[in-house]
């Protein structure tokens, strides 16, 4: 299954706005997450929302350590959606 990576880089991007309490205009790719002003607790809302939409599990402990801007948090989404339909795909 291939995924549409611009439609859900603009799916991540509205999810992220919503769950951090975010406006969605100020979501540039490279600005910092610490700019926002998304408090750990959004980044858990957040991190919940992508694993019930998509099913792909992101933890909040070694995996987020790199993530620094917006681009880094789309990033590691997209790529652990990727993992996670490439395994249902595996399974089927």
């Amino acid at each position: 299954m291939n995924i549409d990576r611009d439609a859900l880089t603009r799916e991540l991007l509205d999810m992220v706005a919503e769950e951090g309490m975010v406006d969605r205009a100020e979501l540039a790719v490279e600005k910092p997450l610490e700019e926002l002003d998304i408090q750990s607790a959004d980044f858990i809302m957040i991190l919940m929302a992508i694993e019930e939409r998509y099913g792909a599990y992101v933890s909040m402990d070694n995996e987020l350590t790199d993530v620094v801007t917006v681009q880094d948090l789309l990033d590691l989404a997209i790529t652990k959606i990727e993992e996670h339909q490439s395994e249902k795909t595996a399974e089927a």
